[in-house]
């Protein structure tokens, strides 16, 4: 689980947009714009915090710290690493915000420097002591028994030992490539080797094969189930081990993070599908751009680091602790403590679509709340589906699935049933790729029609086409009649458990049309149809949205009511933000529920003070877009794979969809207006780019368990 999306690299397109979009700043503010790598820090920094929260389950607790660190990780990997590659072209790298690149560095290192010393103070002064009054304890090296301390002497011996391979630095052994965020260790020596030499230095690189935590057996521990140990520990003890007649002076644990943007030429490759398979095989070796070390670790060892790896002072980080508190992440699932962890729900299944999907979607609209309702209604639909005589087609975009995916699977089960089916696959989906691959394998084996989407463009739109054969379909007599499934998250059933998404399944005729238009763009190249329902990227989304804000400014200027309710996952995007802007400037309530980065200042006189900005963190990721407006007394409101960034509104292929049905537009609005009043879960936004935790009021509970109880009634 990740509580972030995967990133983009920076694009010198949305600097040169930002920058031009600066041209209609106020005069009286310098900057109005917040750097968006800082806002994803001070984000990070919100998903720490939930570490320290009390009011949180401690196993939920340690989750939130693991959570924060692969962030840490994913920034380096992407922002950072991007950011670096554009210094090193000499691609300027001046935004919206007007911090140099040389601010903007030594702001990034000071801030991670001290979320890094923060994440570790976190672990060792609060959640290790909390763990260990509840019989869950990580063992150190001078706490072990007599009977623990030959376990894992057996336990190396038999293991570890068989599986390492040491190599020592000499002439003929040159420093070794360092896969990215893998386990090493720099081993400093003392004697000859066998061959009479002087080594100094050895490296011993852990595969990842290796578990990184141990658990004692309960017959060896002597106190209780839950005891582990680290593998760094274990190493650690028994490293001379490695090195026969010689001793071990030194033994530190570090980690390499490198590039892991995939770099492909889309013009250039003849098959996408192949020029990524090769780009992946090299994921791990990209530059690197963070040096992770022991906090104990000398400084010879930690330059003489630096040096090997090319990179500079302010790119040391010095970990007391695990160099990778990631894993720790595999705990709550080793302790069978109930009572440390969130109390689990099953998410309900509507009443309506118990039986005949078909049926219920003819009698009207019908919306799933991910993960307080079940995916398992749009599985359903696919299976029956592709067991059904009267379905000729379906039509699919893919994302994100996952491994061994059900709706892969369905789809393939369709296609074998002599369905015609097409499949959007989008293999550049970061960190996906090789799923995405093997996916579009798999489907192209059984006779699906597989695309890759559009060359310069990724395909993210959430979409499913059903076209049937049915005797009553118009009003005419028999014919076909399409169904669609549109949603604000992936294909994905394990995510659609832990992230908050809408799913709207409709059979309306007009926006049935408007999906099939749009899986025509994608699989025949023809030119850009009207669309009569739904607004899509890169076309129509963003100016649709400027239009509808322009309806506000206008409505406010006539009296009639003004209000704007925007949910999304960043807003970054210049434009967006100067029309927001002005919107505030004319009266316009504007409220924002923005989960991670948000480039626009809040409350600042004379510019945004009519903008409230809030970020919900809790049980659940917040995922959903959703987009509400006023109208004069006639609202609007939107659902949408996009978030409002440059790369969503201009490089994608996204869609947003109206709820037309007047009481599902009213539940989404009620819940939306529960986020507002939030008080548990909620951090207020400040104009200078910090948060505040909301004040909470006595007995909250947050809108997430709100949710639970009022939908499918917590347990």
């Amino acid at each position: 689980m990740n509580l972030l999306d995967p990133i983009e690299p920076p694009d010198p397109i949305e600097r040169a947009r930002a920058a031009e979009a600066m041209t209609s700043t106020p005069p009286q503010v310098v900057s109005p714009y917040i750097n968006r790598e800082l806002s994803l820090l001070e984000f990070n920094r919100r998903v720490l915090e939930q570490a320290k929260d009390d009011t949180v389950p401690l196993l939920e607790r340690l989750k939130f710290l693991c959570i924060s660190c692969s962030n840490l990780d994913e920034f380096f990997e992407i922002r950072v690493a991007g950011l670096k590659q554009m210094a090193k072209l000499g691609t300027p790298l001046v935004g919206p915000d007007g911090l140099a690149p040389t601010e903007l560095f030594a702001e990034i290192s000071t801030r991670t420097h001290a979320l890094v010393e923060e994440q570790y103070r976190v672990l060792n002064e609060v959640m290790i002591p909390a763990l260990e009054k509840e019989k869950v304890r990580f063992l150190r090296r001078g706490e072990w028994s007599t009977e623990q301390d030959a376990w894992l002497r057996g336990y190396f011996g038999n293991e570890l030992l068989p599986v390492l391979s040491p190599l020592g630095l000499d002439p003929a052994h040159p420093f070794p490539r360092i896969l990215n965020k893998s386990l090493n260790f720099i081993v400093s020596l003392s004697g000859k080797d066998a061959f009479g030499r002087n080594i100094g230095y050895a490296i011993v690189q852990a595969p990842r094969a290796l578990p990184r935590l141990i658990q004692i057996p309960r017959e060896v521990s002597g106190t209780g189930p839950h005891d582990f140990v680290f593998l760094s520990s274990v190493i650690h003890a028994y490293v001379d081990d490695l090195f026969p007649g010689m001793q071990a002076t030194g033994c530190y644990q570090f980690r390499v993070t490198r590039n892991s943007d995939l770099l492909v030429d889309e013009n250039e490759a003849e098959d996408l599908l192949e020029a990524l398979e090769g780009e992946l095989s090299q994921r791990q070796w990209g530059d690197t751009v963070r040096l992770e070390v022991a906090h104990n670790c000398p400084d010879q060892m930690s330059l003489y680091l630096m040096e090997e790896l090319n990179l500079e002072p302010a790119d040391l980080y010095r970990c007391n602790g695990p160099v990778n508190l990631m894993r720790l992440i595999a705990i709550p699932d080793m302790v069978d403590r109930p009572d440390l962890k969130y109390t689990p729900f099953v998410p309900r299944v509507p009443k309506a679509l118990a039986g005949d999907l078909f049926a219920a979607m003819r009698k009207g609209d019908i919306l799933l709340q991910h993960p307080y309702d079940s995916f398992s209604p749009v599985l359903d639909l696919l299976r029956q589906a592709a067991k059904d005589p009267n379905v000729l087609a379906i039509k699919q975009t893919l994302y994100r699935t996952g491994a061994k995916s059900p709706v892969a699977e369905a789809l393939i089960q369709a296609a074998r049933a002599g369905k015609e089916v097409t499949v959007v696959v989008e293999l550049r989906a970061r960190f996906d790729e090789a799923d995405n691959i093997s996916l579009a394998e798999a489907l192209q084996d059984v006779g699906a029609h597989v695309v890759y989407g559009v060359v310069g463009y990724k395909t993210h739109a959430k979409m499913m086409l059903i076209v049937r054969r049915e005797e009553a379909a118009q009003a005419g007599g028999a014919g076909l009649r399409n169904y669609v499934h549109l949603a604000t998250g992936n294909y994905h059933p394990r995510t659609a458990r832990l992230y908050t998404d809408y799913g709207l399944l409709t059979a309306d005729p007009a926006i049935c049309k408007d999906v099939h238009a749009v899986f025509l763009q994608l699989t025949s190249l023809g030119k850009v149809s009207k669309l009569n329902r739904l607004l899509q990227s890169p076309f129509t989304l963003a100016q649709g949205m400027h239009e509808r804000i322009e309806r506000e400014i206008a409505n406010a200027a006539k009296g009639r009511k003004a209000h704007i309710i925007a949910k999304m996952n960043a807003l970054v995007e210049p434009e967006m933000i100067q029309k927001l802007y002005q919107a505030s400037q004319a009266g316009v309530q504007i409220d924002l529920v923005v989960r991670s980065m948000c480039s626009l200042r809040p409350g600042v006189a004379g510019l945004s003070e009519n903008i409230r900005v809030r970020s919900i963190i809790g049980r659940f990721l917040e995922h959903h877009r959703a987009f509400y407006f006023a109208n004069g007394g006639s609202p609007e409101l939107w659902l949408s794979s996009a978030d409002w960034m440059e790369r969503n509104l201009f490089r994608r292929v996204e869609i947003a969809f109206p709820v037309l049905d007047r009481k599902l537009r009213e539940r989404i609005v009620e819940q939306l207006q529960g986020y507002l009043a939030d008080t548990a879960q909620t951090w207020i936004m400040q104009p200078d780019g910090t948060y505040q935790r909301a004040a909470a009021e006595a007995g909250a509970a947050g809108i997430q368990a709100h949710l639970l109880e009022e939908i499918v009634g917590a347990g």
